[in-house]
């Protein structure tokens, strides 16, 4: 964030502090967004842990936001695996997803499960 008093001390440019405000409200959203994605996170372990996988349905009752955040995670992995990087799936959040078992591709999932 910016500083005012850096601000005012030797600096090659000035900024308003209408500028500044819009770029503190980025950061502050990309804030809330990396906690909802760590609270569905913690979500969904405690779904694997009651039912043994991460299939969550997308119209799961007991939690239905839950069922979306999962196919959305989906969605943004096959992005990432296309080399889209702004789907903002971080390979941290591959790793933590993978460790707790998560299924990517639910078709592959299902054949390897019944054959």
């Amino acid at each position: 964030r910016c500083d005012k008093q850096n601000q005012n001390e030797n600096s090659s440019f000035d900024i308003s502090e209408d500028q500044i405000r819009p770029l503190n409200k980025i950061v502050f959203d990309r804030n809330t967004h990396g906690d909802q994605w760590d609270r569905q996170y913690e979500e969904l372990v405690s779904y694997v842990n009651e039912f043994g996988n991460s299939c969550v349905p997308t119209n799961f009752d007991q939690n239905p936001s839950l069922g979306y955040w999962v196919c959305t995670q989906r969605r943004k992995y096959k992005k990432y695996q296309n080399g889209n990087l702004l789907c903002r799936l971080t390979e941290d959040r591959i790793r933590l997803l993978n460790k707790i078992g998560f299924e990517w591709d639910l078709h592959d999932d299902q054949w390897d499960r019944r054959y």
